[in-house]
């Protein structure tokens, strides 16, 4: 077979791996979006609404972006949620994460492909690799749920699968005596760091990522006897570009370039309002081989049920290490590892908490993380069935080895297919709060449609989202300056606290936020006391100016 009829072949090949993952995608979305459960994560209506508030707000602009959540999911959502009907239905949020979904699928593909093309020549075994790769990535049931969601890992896992790809990619090229080939490891290396860059204002693990593949990279280069001391300069420089960009615009707005990590918002500061004085905030704080048991059992629950997982994360470890020790051109792929370091210092240093619904305290939060895990099962376990294979060399062998993986899959997947733990998650910690928004919605829906608002959208936005209420007929905490710390006394929102008559018609308060604290103090008028199990009490009032 000719170079350019092998090229064409694995052309065809990419695009029916990105045709199959569409349907997949469509599919489930349709499935989810008609069974009303994309929306179910409270992270996923915030997102929605944080990218909405850019444009539609009483003072629209970039700075709606806030401080703890990296821009650019909400970034890539703002087009689709320009339709009030995509943003009330939440579509708009869902469609990044679908297409995240589908080239994460073409970047396992090729991963793996480039991988065994790097140490064998094609043959069946090599040829099935990818596919059983992106068989266990593609059709995992809870990146399938996620992908229909506003959720970020999508695009996150995405964008961390290319990173390593190009990576990969890079180092064969170094590895390679052909003279044109430097030029090719720079471009693999730029577009390595252009990935990490996106990943980096994705989700904060790939802040970790990019640490990581900059130690690689230089310690690849280093006794590498190439000229491309200027790319791997482009390229630390595209890692750090990110990261830099966000500490730069939380020091010139919030006159603290740690605001995310620190701040009133930051999952440190919930965490000392919800802990109780004297005891352990979580499982596994301060405590490393706690956070990174937690973390690995949440990747085996968000692969199968039962002791199914475990026999995965065995696989992962052996395949990794044969992987590893039978051809050093898998090495970059080690990368794919760097989810279990980062969770588990996240969980035992940075109050990042994974409740289970098997382990204390017997309840899901955060059990999705397990799933920034999928890429490196995704990828060593087809690995390591080819060594084996090579090693037996009877065919019948290798297509028993195949079949066997193909079984697990099934057999894995067919235990959590209805119910995986990312919807159990959403699901359980959604019910009072969808109740409650449901209620609330339903009184907002009898309002004047031109009547003006004071709410504060930190937990309950959603019942605006569902009203189809514009936020830009609500005074929220996001109308006023942001970098006059700690309070903006000319800002709209403390003005509006402090007089709501004066300004809005009706004021929507849950029990002790900020909007309640402050019209304890007023002489309002109450309209609805909404009681809902498990939430707080919303009150609505009407102000003067409505009457």
């Amino acid at each position: 077979m000719t170079g350019g009829s092998n090229k064409r072949r694995w052309d065809g090949e990419t695009a029916l791996v990105a045709w199959l993952a569409i349907l997949v995608s469509i599919f489930s979305f349709l499935v989810y979006f008609r069974r009303s459960e994309i929306l179910l994560y409270g992270d996923a209506v915030a997102h929605i609404n944080i990218a909405r508030r850019v444009f539609d707000s009483l003072t629209p602009g970039p700075l709606q972006l806030g401080t703890v959540w990296l821009p650019l999911p909400h970034l890539l959502m703002i087009p689709f949620l320009l339709s009030d009907w995509l943003w009330q239905s939440g579509v708009g949020g869902s469609m990044p994460s679908m297409v995240a979904y589908v080239f994460g699928a073409i970047g396992i593909f090729r991963l793996l492909r480039g991988a065994v093309r790097a140490f064998s020549a094609s043959d069946m075994a090599a040829a099935m690799v990818p596919w059983l790769g992106v068989l266990i990535y593609a059709a995992n049931p809870n990146l399938i749920y996620l992908q229909t969601t506003a959720m970020t890992e999508p695009l996150y896992l995405a964008l961390f699968i290319w990173a390593v790809v190009h990576f990969s990619e890079f180092v064969c090229s170094l590895g390679d005596r052909d003279v044109d080939k430097p030029a090719t490891a720079v471009s693999s290396l730029t577009k390595s760091g252009l990935c990490l860059c996106g990943a980096c204002l994705t989700r904060y693990d790939g802040w970790f990522l990019a640490v990581m593949t900059c130690l690689a990279a230089g310690f690849v280069i280093l006794p590498a006897k190439r000229k491309i001391g200027a790319g791997f300069g482009r390229f630390v420089l595209l890692a750090a570009a990110a990261p830099a960009l966000w500490l730069g615009y939380n020091a010139m707005i919030y006159r603290n370039p740690l605001e995310f990590a620190n701040g009133p918002y930051s999952a440190k500061a919930i965490e000392q309002k919800t802990s109780v004085a004297g005891s352990s905030p979580h499982p596994g704080a301060r405590n490393l081989r706690v956070a990174a048991s937690y973390f690995l059992k949440s990747a085996e629950l968000n692969l199968a049920a039962g002791n199914w997982g475990r026999m995965w994360l065995l696989l992962l470890v052996a395949g990794t290490f044969l992987a590893s020790l039978l051809h050093p051109r898998t090495l970059p792929l080690l990368l794919l590892w760097t989810p279990l370091p980062f969770y588990a210092l996240s969980i035992a240093y940075g109050s990042v908490p994974i409740f289970l619904p098997v382990w204390w305290p017997f309840s899901y939060y955060n059990t999705r993380y397990g799933i920034e895990l999928l890429p490196a099962f995704a990828a060593f376990i087809p690995l390591a069935a080819y060594f084996v294979a090579k090693q037996i060399g009877k065919l019948q062998i290798k297509v028993t080895i195949a079949v066997a993986v193909v079984v697990l899959v099934v057999a894995s997947y067919a235990t959590i297919w209805r119910d995986p733990v990312t919807l159990q998650e959403a699901f359980v910690n959604s019910r009072t709060r969808l109740a409650l928004e449901k209620e609330v919605a339903a009184y907002l829906l009898a309002l004047p449609p031109d009547s003006t608002l004071l709410m504060y959208l930190g937990d309950h936005v959603g019942a605006l989202q569902r009203a189809g209420i514009p936020l830009r007929r609500v005074i929220n905490e996001g109308n006023h300056r942001v970098w006059v710390q700690p309070r903006d006394p000319d800002g709209l929102w403390e003005r509006a606290l402090a007089d709501p008559a004066r300004y809005v018609n009706f004021v929507i308060a849950f029990e002790d936020d900020p909007v309640a604290t402050e019209a304890a103090k007023q002489q309002l008028s109450t309209l609805a006391v909404i009681h809902v199990t498990g939430q707080p009490q919303a009150t609505i009032y009407q102000t003067k100016r409505s009457r």
